[in-house]
């Protein structure tokens, strides 16, 4: 069982107090990501409840420098504060972490400064405009080889350019490891026997490789922990043992404690399906995690995209914790990625849904256009999303479908606190009826043009009845049900 959410914000509190460490910001410790006491659906920052929406043109922004602090103005201006940084290096132009010798070789046992100065420049960058960077610590793809069967061109670079490959490092042979020199594509939601992933005690326990592992981990806590806005991912859809996972949460775990500093941890596996045993699983993982990353979600379409999330808060509706949606699918082609439209839908659904993020997945490489990034398309949403739900207090309200009639499948979507106010979606127009009948007194209904990013004039209305609600006009429309004040 998991500590009350009140011991827990005492204990913090009272090793913030204490700590003559902090953040490298001038905000001072106590401003920092952290779950939402009042609604632990959600998160707060610097002391306010905050909803994370985003999208970027890379998964690990930090090492693409190049036009980075404009990128991150781009997501702020259109109301997004929410990113996603794997520890990436497979992309060209990319730098591994650890220091490429006159030989070519790579030697463990030295830092490639470059890439570490990249990272801490994301955190700073990101840490002055108020943006939570969600760190994934290893990204399988990175380890396997990555290019031709998904078309990620021959220029992207996985396991036979990796440091780690002990053909081109002088720290260990493929015999004293155990490594593979060559790795195939990885393709399987079933754990592989790619040694890297199986090094951790409860596993083949290979200290030869684990120590590197280890000082990698230990490197970015000596960055990322002088910041109040990150969230720790252990791994990005992984299909291997969950104990390798579990390992690196508990050594992240301790080396913050070592500094008497607060972590918030998630994994990631590769299924899609969430009521799977090995998704129930990591979610009831309260000893290891403490927030659930379901992202993968976004691999399902329409009233199924939805209905795994409510079976998902169900699951956790007595011990809640925030669903963090760090990429959603949604670019042109694949079964993965499926249209446009069904995208920038997941986008809204998941947000009515009582999730606590979401965030475009980036839109390459090459044929791959897995989402929308920080596209214009993405940043109308972005902005339509932070302008309808400062319009009303989305952390007091739960979904509430139940409230409306009339509604076929996948035509709208109800979050609310009844009694005190109403927020409706549609994806694709469309009329249902709203239940108000026991909120009596002076409403006002306002509509917003999702697609243009504008309110309509709001009308008022009585309540203590059944509400009609028929969209303006065709497309992405959300409506809001407010008592007058």
């Amino acid at each position: 069982m998991k500590k009350p959410i009140h011991f827990l914000f005492s204990v913090v509190a009272l090793l913030v107090l204490f700590s003559c460490g902090g953040p490298a910001t001038d905000e001072g410790p106590e401003k920092a990501i952290r779950i939402l006491e009042e609604n632990p659906f959600y998160w707060e920052y610097d002391g306010e409840p905050v909803l994370l929406l985003g999208g970027s043109k890379q998964d690990n922004l930090f090492n693409h420098p190049e036009g980075l602090e404009d990128h991150l103005d781009a997501l702020k201006s259109a109301g997004g504060n929410y990113i996603r940084n794997t520890m990436s290096s497979r992309n060209p132009g990319n730098r591994w972490p650890f220091k490429k010798l006159e030989n070519g070789l790579y030697d463990l046992d030295q830092w490639d400064q470059e890439y570490w100065n990249r990272f801490k420049n994301l955190l700073e960058l990101t840490a002055e405009r108020d943006i939570i960077v969600q760190i994934e610590i290893w990204d399988p793809w990175d380890y396997f080889k990555t290019e031709a069967p998904l078309g990620y061109g021959p220029h992207n670079r996985g396991w036979e350019s990796n440091p780690y490959n002990p053909r081109l490092n002088v720290n260990y042979t493929a015999e004293e490891s155990g490594l593979d020199i060559q790795i195939e594509y990885y393709s399987k939601d079933e754990p592989t026997d790619h040694v890297f992933f199986h090094t951790v005690p409860k596993l083949k326990d290979i200290q030869v490789i684990r120590k590197y592992q280890e000082k990698f981990v230990e490197k970015i806590l000596s960055i990322s922990l002088d910041y109040p806005n990150v969230l720790y991912c252990m791994n990005n859809e992984i299909g291997e043992p969950p104990e390798w996972g579990r390992y690196w949460a508990r050594f992240i775990r301790q080396k913050a404690n070592e500094r008497d500093e607060e972590v918030f941890l998630t994994d990631m596996r590769r299924n899609s399906d969430f009521t799977s045993k090995e998704q129930v699983s990591l979610l009831m993982d309260d000893k290891h995690y403490d927030f659930f990353e379901i992202s993968q979600n976004n691999a399902n379409d329409g009233q199924n995209h939805y209905d795994l999330i409510m079976s998902v808060r169900n699951r956790i509706r007595e011990d809640p914790n925030p669903l963090n949606n760090v990429k959603i699918y949604g670019g042109t082609i694949g079964s993965w990625t499926t249209s446009v439209e069904e995208g920038t839908h997941r986008f809204w659904r998941n947000i009515f849904g009582g999730c606590a993020s979401a965030r475009f997945h980036r839109p390459g490489p090459s044929k791959q256009y897995f989402g929308l990034g920080l596209s214009d398309l993405a940043r109308t949403h972005i902005k339509s999303m932070r302008r309808f739900t400062d319009s009303f207090d989305i952390f007091s309200c739960e979904p509430a479908n139940h409230l409306l009639n009339n509604r076929g499948l996948n035509e709208a979507y109800c979050i609310a606190e009844e009694d005190e106010q109403y927020a409706v979606y549609f994806p694709d127009g469309g009329n249902v009826d709203l239940d108000i009948n026991y909120s009596t007194g002076e409403w006002e209904m306002r509509w917003m043009d999702i697609s243009n990013s504008e309110w309509h004039e709001p009308e008022a209305l009585n309540g203590g009845k059944t509400l009609t609600l028929e969209t303006p006009g065709k497309g992405q429309w959300a409506v809001l049900v407010l008592p007058t004040e």
